[in-house]
């Protein structure tokens, strides 16, 4: 399937990584990691980094699947406010996912750091839009319990937000703890990165379409009948992963998103944030390192790709409407523009770890809005079970998490 179409801007700011090498034999390796994008390439980096012989496919070229149509906000807050996550899930399991996210922003960017990859990653603050009045009771509920399990979050009056960040709307809630990159970037970097280093195989146009699991492992078989015998198999496939699953878990919809031509720095909102809103689908904006304004939603029910591409001409209009609407003084000209496929779930709340008594397949299925954030936690928890060390948010992000009745 087409997980994106459109000019997608990372493509365009980025050198392609011209990497082809697709499986021609038979092959061995310790661990076998199923996607390329930014999942699977954080997946690889920490088990690289614990000395885990480590071999990547991809059925397509190099981290241009859903990667490069990300726009890569990277905020704690989940798709699910933690006031309405409580009412799903057990209330332990919100509250140590929402800091599990704030924690990984950072590690995000020390990963990048440490590896020396350059992904225009940046720290910014995350503002938080009512959309209407009567969603300043959602706000007063969501900030209530941010600060009662110790979550960074201040409240903006109406005037409060008017002067610090001008933009109309009844209040928000915002934080300094948000962060923005480039997705495409990161990936590509995180893989040559180990690839030089001769700590990783990489393997592309080489589509996984048999699996087994024999004793000590698994057994892939690819399209073109060549075997992979590995200990352990990740799967970091994104929705597509659904083919490897018993059920399905996820929901798919389609988004949208649109990049402007750059203007003047001294034309951007105040403090570069990344904005969003309370209303659903949301509205969402943030800036580029090129002073360019990225914006995207108008998120509806994914039906086929073509229908979904037919409605792109109508999503721009849409969201430059209401790009105008929040900043009607910002000059903004959509220079390009895509839409893509992407996975959610009920409790906005991603699957990590095995499916139950299948212990040597790992899932990696950062679903939602949260899908680096929550990419870097799987790659953690991952490389630890591997380790033999325990790990909290395995529990938490489990296909058996609990859930109220």
């Amino acid at each position: 399937m087409d997980l994106h179409s459109g000019l997608a801007f990372w493509l365009v700011k980025n050198k392609m990584y011209d990497y082809f090498h697709p499986l021609d034999k038979k092959h061995k390796t310790e661990i076998a990691i199923i996607g390329s994008g930014i999942t699977g390439s954080l997946v690889a980096h920490e088990l690289c980094k614990a000395g885990i012989k480590v071999s990547v496919f991809d059925k397509r070229t190099i981290s241009t699947g859903s990667t490069v149509a990300s726009t890569a906000q990277l905020q704690y807050e989940i798709d699910v406010p933690l006031c309405k996550m409580v009412d799903i899930v057990e209330e332990s399991v919100a509250v140590k996912a929402y800091h599990a996210s704030l924690a990984s922003i950072n590690d995000i960017g020390k990963v990048l750091k440490d590896a020396k990859v350059d992904a225009d990653y940046k720290n910014v603050s995350s503002v938080w839009l009512a959309s209407y009045k009567k969603d300043l009771k959602l706000l007063e509920k969501e900030y209530a319990i941010r600060e009662k399990y110790s979550l960074p979050v201040s409240y903006l009056e109406e005037k409060d937000l008017k002067k610090q960040h001008h933009i109309d709307a009844p209040g928000a809630l915002k934080n300094n703890e948000a962060a923005q990159m480039d997705a495409y970037a990161a990936a590509t970097g995180l893989l040559q990165h180990h690839l030089a280093k001769s700590e990783l195989e990489l393997f592309t146009h080489t589509r996984i379409v048999k699996w087994q699991e024999v004793k000590n492992g698994y057994e892939l078989q690819t399209e073109n009948g060549h075997t992979i015998q590995c200990k352990y198999v990740v799967i970091a496939a994104g929705f597509e992963a659904g083919q490897f699953l018993p059920k399905e878990v996820m929901q798919l919809q389609s988004t949208y998103a649109l990049i402007s031509k750059p203007v003047h720095e001294k034309e951007l909102w105040p403090e570069r944030s990344l904005i969003w809103e309370t209303k659903e689908p949301y509205f969402y904006m943030r800036t580029t390192a090129d002073n360019r304004m990225m914006i995207g939603g108008e998120d509806e029910e994914f039906k086929d790709p073509i229908k979904r591409d037919d409605l792109l001409r109508e999503k721009i209009r849409k969201l430059e409407k209401q790009f105008h609407k929040t900043y009607p003084d910002i000059p903004f000209e959509t220079e390009m523009a895509w839409c893509g496929t992407f996975s959610s779930t009920k409790d906005g709340l991603p699957y990590i770890g095995t499916w139950p008594r299948k212990k040597r397949m790992f899932f990696a299925l950062g679903y939602g809005g949260n899908g680096i954030t929550f990419s870097m936690i799987a790659a953690q928890v991952i490389r630890n079970i591997l380790q033999g060390k325990k790990d909290e948010r395995a529990d938490v992000f489990s296909f058996e998490r609990k859930r109220k009745k």
